[in-house]
């Protein structure tokens, strides 16, 4: 029973838990290399055994506003970078993250489908980077991007947040359905890895 007196209150919870939230993910829109997609699914999975009335909408709230605040203001960066004669750390951030090959079919599918592909670039694994710089080469305005990037940040924040509903409702305690969300998530972002690594060996084989 002490245990338990000493463990956090769900306002103490929510109080803590939703602005941490917002900064990581806000963060690692910005430095890719914050897994948020395991971040909206742990919180997801928290908010799931919770009590109080609509956790799960602020978890997915402020997980697809922060998404949203991040993208707008590294494109803003990047495109401060194209505009300056020596570019600047973040355009040179994101173009190491966008190899030739996935920034050439970024391009085209831009191209062909426009904004639909900025939806589309949320949700697969290592999507957003490439269309992002191919947006920033066809010289997109912000607005543009940002009206784009809104439903994008909905469906990303979403489907993540339905993988912790899940773990959450498969397992009776939260730091279990945690466990499963990560590990589901780390699966996800690494199947695209795997695949492309087991096609080369093929082709090469």
């Amino acid at each position: 029973m002490a245990v338990v007196a000493l463990l956090p209150t769900e306002p103490t919870q929510q109080a803590i838990g939703y602005p941490t939230l917002f900064l990581l993910v806000l963060a690692g829109a910005l430095v890719p290399v914050v897994p948020t997609g395991a971040l909206v699914s742990g919180a997801a999975v928290v908010a799931f055994h919770q009590t109080a009335p609509f956790s799960l909408l602020l978890v997915f709230v402020t997980a697809s506003l922060a998404a949203f605040l991040g993208d707008a203001a590294l494109y803003w960066l990047g495109r401060r970078g194209l505009g300056s004669k020596n570019g600047s750390r973040w355009l040179e951030a994101i173009r190491n993250r966008a190899p030739e090959e996935r920034l050439a079919q970024a391009q085209a599918k831009l191209a062909d489908h426009d904004v639909a592909v900025l939806v589309l670039s949320r949700l697969v694994p290592a999507g957003r980077i490439p269309v992002m710089l191919a947006c920033l080469l066809a010289k997109w305005p912000l607005r543009r991007f940002a009206r784009g990037n809104l439903p994008a940040c909905l469906a990303w924040a979403l489907t993540y947040q339905l993988i912790g509903i899940l773990g959450g409702s498969l397992f009776p305690e939260p730091w279990q359905g945690v466990l499963a969300a990560i590990a589901l998530t780390v699966v996800i972002g690494a199947a695209p890895s795997v695949w492309h690594r087991l096609r080369r060996r093929t082709d090469t084989a």
